[in-house]
């Protein structure tokens, strides 16, 4: 049975990819920032696991379970992710770095460990989850549009480098999905979002989830170092 770890998996599209995996069999491995948020994966068949992405201690401990488990990652789904929203003239050192520590450094540190394992496995599929806005910008994320941007860009390097061992790494870039972090959206009106999409309607945590298993299946094996964008034609 192949194991799937997908981070920040305690609730929206992180939570959908994880039990997407779960029901199609895989044994799955979640992550989450707290230990409540651990404690609600166990309770749903997930192995859930304390992890911050913005500490190199965190990882560290973090990988050490996972090795004394003898956990072998065969999928990786780099999920989570922070929000520190701000025009650049009053964004601060912190802000700018903790959204690059999380979405580029977390995601560069645990490819890098994963690879380990599907390279003697000869086999591994690795899921990046970006952003429209690294597409097309948004105001008060220049921050979170660079790091995506990087996400992307180091997605299509690592393809490169791992292909020629059945190990396909690709980025899914989705726009306005139904979750708590488009729900925070000072104060943005929703019909005029909505407006802007042609499908009309936000999109659905499960609908990103069909997509990622779907990269990570055999029947795309042939598709690696893309960025999908999954948006309702937000950005064409």
């Amino acid at each position: 049975m192949k194991t799937a770890l997908v981070t920040g998996a305690s609730r929206g599209i992180g939570r959908a990819i994880a039990l997407e995996f779960k029901e199609k069999g895989y044994s799955v491995i979640g992550t989450a920032t707290s230990e409540t948020g651990a404690a609600e994966l166990n309770d749903i068949g997930i192995k859930g696991y304390v992890l911050d992405l913005n500490s190199h201690e965190s990882i560290d401990s973090f990988w050490q379970k996972l090795e004394d488990n003898n956990q072998n990652i065969s999928l990786l789904v780099n999920n989570a992710g922070i929000t520190r929203d701000n025009i650049v003239l009053r964004m601060s050192d912190e802000e700018w770095s903790d959204i690059m520590n999380v979405h580029l450094y977390g995601t560069f540190q645990l490819c890098k460990r994963s690879l380990k394992m599907m390279l003697k496995s000869k086999w591994g599929r690795i899921i990046n989850i970006s952003s429209a806005s690294a597409s097309i910008g948004n105001r008060g994320q220049s921050n979170y549009a660079a790091a995506k941007a990087g996400v992307e860009a180091f997605t299509k390097s690592l393809a490169k480098e791992v292909g020629k061992r059945d190990i396909t790494i690709n980025a899914v870039a989705p726009g306005f999905i139904t979750t708590d972090m488009t729900e925070n959206n000072d104060g943005v009106n929703e019909d005029y979002l909505i407006k802007e999409i042609p499908l009309g309607r936000f999109g659905e945590p499960a609908e990103v989830a069909n997509l990622v298993t779907f990269l990570c299946s055999e029947e795309a094996s042939y598709i690696t170092g893309q960025t999908i964008h999954i948006n309702g034609g937000l950005y064409m």
